[in-house]
Formats: C-alpha cells, structure tokens, sequence
C-alpha cells in the first residue's frame, strides 16, 4: 500500500506541479504527518523531490524528471480513462486502485499529448449517478474489509466463508466455491457454486467474509459472460413469475420493458399503440410497473392485475376529491384567529 501511495505522490506532484502538504494529504487520503514521512522516504531513495518555504511554498519535483512508464498511445490512453469513470469499480473495492491507475495512464502519455488526452475526457460522461428524471442510482454499498475477502478468494481460487442475509432472512455462515464477480448497475454479485450447486451471492448482503486456504472446486478456467447469461436466464424463467399482455404507447416502450424480466411476444395495435406479453417476478412487481405509466398503458390480462390498478387509482382519487383536510384545518384557524383579534 505504501509503495503505490509513493508512486501515487510523485505523479501528482509531476502532472499539478507544486503541491502543499495539506493539498497532497487530501488527495492522498492521509495525515500532512504521513506526507512528510513519504517525502523524506523518497528523497532517501533518490527521487528529486524538494520543498519550497513561505506563503505559497510546498513540494516540487526537479524540471524534468520523469517516471519510466510503459507508454501508451492517445487513443488507448483515453479508452482507459473512460473505462475508468465508470461507477461500478468501487463495487468490487477497487476504487482507490483505481485513481492510482488513472494517474499512471495520464503520466504515461507523452506531454503533447497530456492535456488533451484530459480534457477529452472531461467531455464525456458515463453512467452519472442520475437519470434525466432525476432519479439516482444508488450504488450498493459494501464494507471494504468483506469485499477485500471476497475478490482474494476468487483471485486465489480458494474457498470462502461468508455471513449472508438472504432476503427476509437472517445472516447463515456458509462455505461456497467461489467462481467470479459481477457488477451490473451498481450491484455487485458474486457467482458461486456450493455442494456443487449454482449459486449467486449480493456482495451488499454479506455481513462478513473469511478466505480459506483449501482449494475451490472449479473448472480451470470460465466463461463468465456465459455463466451469468444462463443463471439470469434461469432467474427470469423460474419462481413465481407474472405473465402480463400490455397496450401500450410506443413512446413508453423502453421503460416498460426496462421494468420487465422479459419480453415473451410483441405486435402492433390498430391505433398505433403496442401489444407485448411480458412477465415481472411478481404481482407486486407488475402492478408497481404498470402504475408508474399511469395512462400511457393498459394491463389487459389477468384480470386481477386490472382490478388491483383500478382499486388503486379510485383511492387515490378519493384522498384527492375536494379541499385538503388539511388545508381546510388551517384555514379555519386562520379565521378563528382573525375573529378574536377584531372582537378586542
């Protein structure tokens, strides 16, 4: 951790120039202490680091020295630094491998090239944490020292104790051969077999983890776009699902089928809406899809899903027939009010 925190300062101070204590222990993630100390250990080892004195003072690299990385063109350079402004990395527990990286791919390029390569990718956003809707896209979150356990296990290839929460469940030990990780939205998963069955695992609902030191059983190597296309195959395939036929206007076709597990058949209507036959996992599910499109869908199969929706909206509105209670309440008040004060 130390050596990269090393390299991790000499490539700050190479592409910002003069950096202050307290300007490199905040990128760092450290105390202006552990700076210090870092300093002097590359001095020691003969990196031309050196401080200036006063107001504007702080610690510069010598002109022209630089660090021997392994070159890459502009183009590859700026591929990984779209790659690296995805949000998923930290899912895994690689996101402040991940800055490290990405200042090593900068320091990589030759000069010319540098700020262009920088200011392309400040160009480019790619999954920001909101949609245009405004809804954020909450990222699990899972303790570093589970995830750390984990992703060892499956780099080890060794078996791996975990404190899982099924849903509605509460936290059970148990002994699984790990075989890769997931991340899909934000969500982490780890794919596993246990006593030879398939299993998948929410990093975010393990409570604690333990590598082992015995071997897992698994193949040697993995197709892992494979595996998770089959187990999600069976997940959308299995259980309790719900099997919908929708009209609905083709302006909301994506989100509706953004919300399904699957879309089984889809045909047009005479008036231009759309037909499809798509399943959810379950009846909440489905009736909590088809309210989100309010009027620009109609459930027409089963027939409970209509009566539920129907039930649904004649609450809503019922709470929202006349004048607030409320409202009504406070305007009283008000009168009440002014009445006393014009009797005095």
């Amino acid at each position: 951790m130390r050596a990269d925190r090393l390299v991790s300062l000499v490539l700050l101070l190479r592409q910002r120039g003069r950096l202050s204590a307290t300007e490199l222990a905040r990128e760092l993630e450290v105390s202006s202490r552990t700076v210090l100390r870092d300093v002097e250990a590359l001095s020691a080892a003969g990196v031309p680091v050196y401080a200036e004195r006063g107001r504007h003072g702080g610690f510069a690299l010598l002109p022209g020295f630089r660090t021997d990385l392994t070159g890459l063109n502009h183009d590859e350079a700026l591929a990984l630094l779209i790659a690296g402004s995805r949000r998923g990395t930290p899912t895994i527990g690689l996101g402040s491998a991940l800055a490290s990286a990405m200042l090593k791919v900068v320091d990589a390029l030759p000069e010319s090239q540098r700020g262009a390569a920088a200011d392309v990718a400040e160009r480019l956003l790619v999954d920001p944490e909101t949609d245009l809707l405004s809804r954020r896209l909450v990222a699990d979150e899972v303790p570093d020292s589970v995830v750390a356990e984990v992703r060892r296990a499956v780099f080890a290839g060794h078996k791996l104790r975990i404190h899982y929460a099924a849903a509605d469940q509460a936290p059970k030990w148990r002994t699984v051969d790990p075989i890769g990780l997931v991340t899909v939205r934000d969500q982490g998963y780890l794919l596993a077999t246990r006593s030879g069955a398939d299993r998948t695992y929410r990093l975010s609902r393990m409570v604690a983890a333990e590598e082992l030191t015995e071997p897992a059983q698994r193949a040697a190597r993995v197709d892992l776009a494979r595996v998770w296309q089959e187990r999600s195959t069976r997940f959308r395939t299995g259980g309790a699902q719900v099997a919908v036929l929708v009209r609905v206007d083709p302006a909301r076709r994506d989100e509706l089928v953004g919300t399904a597990l699957a879309v089984r058949a889809e045909e047009s209507d005479a008036d231009g809406w759309l037909r499809l036959d798509v399943t959810f996992q379950d009846s909440r599910h489905a009736e909590w899809a088809l309210w989100q499109l309010a009027t620009d869908a109609e459930a027409l199969t089963p027939q409970w899903l209509r009566t539920s929706l129907r039930d649904r909206a004649a609450a809503i509105a019922t709470r929202y027939e006349g004048s607030s209670p409320h409202q009504s309440r406070t305007a009283n008040a008000s009168t009440s009010t002014s009445t006393s004060g014009s009797n005095r």
